[in-house]
């Protein structure tokens, strides 16, 4: 089979020759980027991005919104854990699965909100709920949570 031709080796026709082509003009060399974070082709370093977000998460969150995300990665953890479980293990208590993995899928919602209504740069989203609402709110909906998962289970 013959290698396929590129189309500046190809043959011109009448009617594109006739057509004058116009080099464009060079891009200039200079990058706005700094040589030291860049790599080819102007990526970034991923290690230096990660930690400066690591680094201002640290700095700039405070410690109870740190406690809330610890708890949002362990109910993560338990999901993952169990779906992993039912995957290997099978799913013979089925309404048993389904209720611990529905406990913490809404347990992760609830957090989140929970999250979300104490961080103090959506205050003005919720300007008439103080932190203790909301946490006793999360309280309230996880207990009510818990108790339709314990009942599901049979």
């Amino acid at each position: 089979m013959a290698p396929k031709k590129n189309t500046r080796d190809r043959v011109a026709t009448p009617s594109s020759a006739a057509v004058p082509v116009q080099e464009a003009p060079a891009a200039p060399a200079v990058s706005s980027l700094p040589a030291k974070t860049t790599h080819k082709g102007g990526r970034a370093n991923w290690d230096e991005v990660l930690l400066n977000i690591y680094q201002y998460y640290m700095k700039e969150t405070p410690q109870r919104t740190k406690l809330i995300d610890v708890f949002l990665f362990f109910l993560i953890a338990v999901g993952g854990l169990q779906f992993v479980y039912c995957v290997l293990a099978g799913n013979y208590p089925f309404n048993a699965f389904l209720s611990g993995f529905c406990a913490s899928v809404g347990q992760f919602v609830l957090t989140v909100s929970l999250r979300i209504q104490t961080t103090t740069a959506n205050k003005s989203d919720f300007p008439s709920v103080s932190p203790e609402r909301a946490f006793a709110d999360f309280v309230v909906c996880s207990l009510i949570l818990h108790f339709f998962c314990v009942n599901f289970i049979n």
